[in-house]
C-alpha cells in the first residue's frame, strides 16, 4: 500500500502571512490539526493546532496579531505519494510527528497522511500492520511525554 492510497487529498493550507485566528478557523472548518504552509505554492513548513495553542498560551498577543510565520515548523517532514506505508511510518517515528504532508513534484502538496489514517487501515483487513502503528504512536507520544516530564521538574 502507498501513501496516496490512504492520504486525505486536497488539504486546507495557509501561508506564512496567515494570522493564527484565520489558521484556527481553517483547521476548524476543514476538521484537521495540521496545515501545510505554502509560499508561492510550495511547501515551506507545517503548523499544527498544538503550535497555535502553545503560541497563544505563551505570548501576550491576540491570535489576529500573530502570523503562522511566527510559529511554523521548518522543515516539514514529508513523504511522496508513491512511498510505501512502512516508509511513512518510519518518517513519523524518526521525527516524532503525527501527520505528514504528501509532497508532489516541485514542492506541491497533494495531501496529508496522519497516524489516525494509518490506524484506521490497521486491524482485521491488515492493510497496515497493527504493530507498526502502535510502535509509531509510542514513538510520537514518547517525545511529548518526556518533554512534559522535563518541564515539570
Amino acid at each position: 500500500m502507498k501513501a496516496k492510497d490512504l492520504m486525505t487529498g486536497a488539504p486546507a493550507t495557509c501561508s506564512t502571512q496567515t494570522n493564527l485566528a484565520a489558521a484556527a478557523e481553517l483547521m476548524l472548518s476543514a476538521d484537521c490539526g495540521l496545515l501545510p504552509v505554502l509560499e508561492e505554492g510550495k511547501l515551506v513548513g507545517v503548523v499544527t493546532d498544538r503550535d497555535l495553542y502553545i503560541a497563544l498560551a505563551t505570548r501576550n498577543q491576540r491570535a489576529a496579531e500573530l502570523c503562522v510565520g511566527d510559529v511554523v515548523q521548518r522543515p516539514a517532514y514529508t513523504c511522496s505519494p508513491e512511498d510505501d506505508i512502512e516508509a511513512v511510518l518510519a518518517t513519523m517515528r524518526q521525527h516524532r510527528v503525527r501527520r505528514v504532508p504528501v509532497e508532489g513534484f516541485g514542492g506541491t502538496v497533494l495531501g496529508v497522511i496522519s497516524v489516525d489514517d494509518l490506524a484506521m487501515a490497521a486491524g482485521p483487513a491488515q492493510l497496515v500492520a497493527d504493530r507498526a502503528v502502535i510502535d509509531t504512536l509510542q514513538a510520537v507520544r514518547g517525545e511529548h511525554h518526556l518533554a512534559a516530564k522535563i518541564a515539570s521538574v
